[in-house]
């Protein structure tokens, strides 16, 4: 196994963040200060400006706990990893812990995802994966206090785990993973096919059949845990779950976001309207996140293949239909289906101008859509 490049890593890291730093700060301070105005921006403000829709939810939910059932559609291992160092620091530090934690689970997600993607296909494509993840357009989510990173830290190890055939690490990964989301619990399917893949090794003795199938119990533990917690609360295993119409969605079949998409773009939305720009950016994300899932499904290991499979049917099945998008806040899950990114480093390989097109439009895109974060705008 090569040694991640540390240094180039962290530089991607810090250029990244400096970044969205730099867009908080002019971009705030040129749309909302009087023109000539000496008055200086207190730098609470600009950190507050970061607790934007989800993240108030879960700092709400690390300060005071669940107070209300419609909070549990939001998983608890990061509002807790908040809380514990909070209570100790007190209210002014939930935000920023907040952020800190997302921000480190990313760092600590890119030298995970460089391993997989260098096994996948060498150093330039697991450097392009990296980068391509860091420059995303809604990439800004890893910057503020949402569990994006987290997920995507303890699924890429999982998987990275399995592949090593760490079977109880990738156990204990996958319960919180399963802590973080509730699509976490689908780890324990590509648990089951590397153990099938291994399974020679692993039926060569009782001994290694029970220390390899044994932690995939630990997966599914996780969510059972918190349907515990929900019932203790509630009296409802599944209120996570009950509670999802309220935040506009519920279960659907895979096709009815594309139907509905349709009518809403050339029917009933207005041309340059406000939630047709809204529908179009989630709709091409879908779209070509499906895409790079069909092609990566020659290029990857197929374990890969069916974590994104996997993650893509969870969004279309709980689209918010009904809804005027659809594919609602798709922009943001999509950035835990890091096979996509491997698939299109790969591509990119073979097609200098898609990267360097990729490197103009990426970053252009990621600093506007980070501005109408801060300033409040319908970005979640």
């Amino acid at each position: 196994m090569k040694r991640a490049p540390t240094r180039d890593i962290l530089w991607l890291f810090l250029g990244s963040r400096l970044l969205l730093v730099l867009v908080t700060y002019f971009g705030y301070i040129l749309l909302t200060q009087e023109k000539y105005s000496g008055a200086p921006v207190a730098f609470s403000t600009f950190l507050n400006n970061w607790n934007q829709w989800d993240a108030t939810r879960y700092i709400h939910i690390a300060q005071v706990g669940y107070q209300s059932p419609y909070d549990l559609a939001f998983f608890p291992l990061f509002p807790l990893l908040i809380a514990i160092p909070g209570h100790l620091l007190g209210d002014w530090s939930y935000l920023a812990l907040g952020m800190l934690i997302s921000n480190v689970a990313l760092l600590g997600a890119l030298f995970i995802l460089y391993q997989i993607a260098t096994d996948a296909g060498g150093e330039q494509v697991a450097r392009r994966t990296i980068l391509y993840l860091c420059i995303f357009p809604t990439a800004f989510f890893f910057f503020a206090a949402y569990n994006e990173s987290l997920f995507l830290l303890l699924s890429s190890a999982t998987l990275l785990a399995l592949r090593r055939q760490r079977w109880w690490l990738a156990g204990v990964l996958g319960l919180l993973a399963a802590l973080t989301r509730s699509a976490g619990v689908m780890l324990a399917a590509p648990y089951l096919y590397e153990l099938w893949q291994a399974r020679e090794s692993v039926l060569s003795s009782k001994g290694k059949l029970l220390a390899s199938a044994l932690p995939i119990v630990l997966i599914p533990l996780g969510l059972a845990l918190y349907c515990l917690y929900c019932w203790k609360l509630t009296g409802n295993f599944l209120a996570f779950a009950a509670v999802q119409s309220h935040w506009g969605r519920q279960t659907s079949w895979p096709w009815q976001g594309f139907i509905q998409t349709i009518f809403e773009l050339f029917w009933h939305q207005p041309f340059g309207s406000f939630n047709q720009v809204h529908i179009l950016i989630d709709a091409a994300a879908t779209v070509t996140f499906i895409i790079l899932a069909i092609i990566g499904r020659k290029k990857l290991r197929p374990t890969y293949t069916l974590w994104i499979a996997l993650l893509l049917l969870s969004i279309l099945i709980s689209s918010s239909i009904g809804q005027r998008d659809p594919f609602i806040s798709n922009r943001r899950f999509i950035l835990e289906m890091f096979p996509a990114f491997i698939t299109l480093a790969m591509i990119s390989i073979t097609r200098p101008r898609l990267h360097k097109a990729l490197l103009w439009i990426f970053p252009a895109l990621l600093a506007t859509f980070s501005l109408l974060f801060v300033m409040g705008k319908w970005m979640v």
